[in-house]
């Protein structure tokens, strides 16, 4: 199965990613959520897999820009997927799917492990 990265091509993260993955010739494909979408049921799956804390970016741009009440609902997986679905540039990035695994975030050490 080949990889899939997830994200959106103008964040500098997804771009060095991307820049990882070429260097070290790994094959992937992009699915671009801004354009293409994000299903509620791959979040679920994310979510169960990383847990919703580590999915759920609460440092992007996104996220602050949320009203404090909105922040306070997410306690739990089913309001994260909510504000992940209506603001899918909450989701952190990159998201890869190894057909193993996924990784989330830029970290070449998962990558070296789960990638080559």
């Amino acid at each position: 199965m080949m990889n899939t990265v997830y994200g959106i091509p103008n964040c500098d993260t997804v771009k060095k990613t991307q820049d990882w993955l070429k260097k070290h010739s790994i094959e992937y494909s992009f699915h671009n959520y801004k354009l293409e979408g994000i299903s509620k049921e791959k979040l679920v799956q994310w979510c169960k897999e990383a847990g919703w804390e580590t999915v759920l970016n609460r440092k992007s741009s996104t996220w602050k820009k949320l009203t404090p009440e909105q922040q306070q609902k997410v306690t739990n997986q089913t309001e994260a997927i909510k504000v992940m679905m209506e603001n899918n540039s909450s989701i952190k990035r990159p998201v890869i799917e190894t057909g193993k695994k996924i990784l989330v975030g830029y970290d070449e050490d998962a990558f070296i492990k789960h990638l080559k």
